[in-house]
C-alpha cells in the first residue's frame, strides 16, 4: 500500500562493515499526515538520528519523543513509531556484538539512552549537525562509516565463536571446552556483548522462520495460510505455543499480523 509523502528505503553496507551493520534505514514524510509504523524485533541494537520534526516512539503506554538522536536496543518486541509531517529519519542497525565493541558492557545495561551520554565529548552530537547538513541518505551513511571506522574495537573470541556457528545446539559446552571457560563465564559473555541471552536468541530465530514462511507464502499470491504447516516446519509443540510466540514478540494474534501487513518494517534476519 502506498503511503502519501512517505519515502522510505533499506541502504546496503560495503564489505568493511557487513560485520559492523546489517543495513541504514530511511525515511522522510513529506506529506501533510502522520504515518504510524511497526518495527518488529531483530534483537538488533539500533542508533536512530532524527533531523526533522520529532519522532514518537510507542511501547505499551509509553511514549518517546525522539529530538536529534537515541539508541535503543537490542529490539527484542516489535513497538510502534509515529512519523509526523517534516520528519526526517536515519537508522543504523548494529549487527550481533557489534554496538558492544564501540561502547562497552557500561551502557549495554542502559538503554534506551540519550547518545550525548555515551562520550564526554558529546560526539553524536557532533556527528548529527554533520549529518543534518547532508541531505540525502546515502551520502549520510558515507559520512557515519567514515566516523565508525576509527571506533571499532577487536572482536571477543567467545562472540567471534558464537558467530561461527549454523545451530545453537550444544554451542555453550563447545565454546566452554574449546576456550577453557566455564559455561555460565560463556553464558554470561553472551549475555553482555549482544544483549541478550542464548534461550532468547533460538526463541528469536524459530519465530523469525514462522514469520519468514508466512510471508514468502503471502508473496506467491497464497489468500490462506496452513497454520499447521508452519507449525511443523517451525518445531512448535502446538497453535498455542505459536500464538504465544506472536504475542510475546509483536503483541499481535497470527490472524492480526496478516492483516497489519503495510504497515511492519521487517529487521534482515
Amino acid at each position: 500500500m502506498d503511503i502519501t509523502g512517505l519515502h522510505n528505503g533499506r541502504i546496503t553496507v560495503p564489505a568493511a562493515f557487513e560485520q559492523v551493520f546489517s543495513h541504514f534505514y530511511y525515511a522522510v514524510n513529506s506529506g501533510p499526515q502522520t504515518i504510524s509504523k511497526t518495527l518488529l524485533p531483530g534483537f538488533q541494537t539500533i542508533l536512530v538520528f532524527s533531523f526533522g520534526t520529532p519522532v514518537t516512539l510507542l511501547s505499551g503506554n509509553a511514549e518517546i519523543a525522539m529530538d536529534k538522536c537515541m539508541v535503543l536496543g537490542p529490539i527484542k518486541r516489535a513497538f510502534d513509531y509515529l512519523l509526523p509531517p517534516g520528519s526526517d529519519l536515519l537508522v543504523a542497525n548494529f549487527k550481533n556484538d557489534a554496538f558492544y565493541r564501540f561502547f562497552g558492557e557500561q551502557v549495554m545495561s542502559n538503554i534506551p539512552i540519550a547518545t550525548d551520554a555515551l562520550s564526554g565529548d558529546n560526539c553524536f552530537t557532533g556527528l548529527w549537525q554533520v549529518l543534518r547538513e547532508i541531505k540525502m541518505p546515502e551520502a549520510r551513511v558515507d559520512a557515519i562509516l567514515k566516523y565508525a571506522a576509527p571506533y571499532l574495537g577487536q572482536q571477543h573470541i567467545t562472540a567471534s565463536l558464537l558467530l561461527q556457528q549454523d545451530t545453537y545446539l550444544n554451542l555453550v559446552k563447545t565454546i566452554a571446552r574449546d576456550t577453557n571457560q566455564t559455561e555460565r563465564n560463556v553464558q554470561l559473555q553472551q549475555k553482555k556483548q549482544f544483549g541478550y541471552s542464548l534461550q532468547e536468541i533460538i526463541r528469536y530465530r524459530r519465530f523469525l522462520k514462522a514469520v519468514n514462511l508466512v510471508q514468502d507464502k503471502l508473496a506467491t499470491g497464497a489468500l490462506k495460510i496452513d497454520w499447521f504447516d508452519i507449525i511443523v516446519a517451525c518445531d512448535y509443540y502446538d497453535q498455542s505455543q505459536l500464538v504465544h510466540d506472536f504475542k510475546h514478540f509483536l503483541n499481535l494474534t497470527p490472524g492480526a499480523f496478516l492483516r497489519f501487513q503495510e504497515n511492519i518494517c521487517r529487521p534482515l534476519p
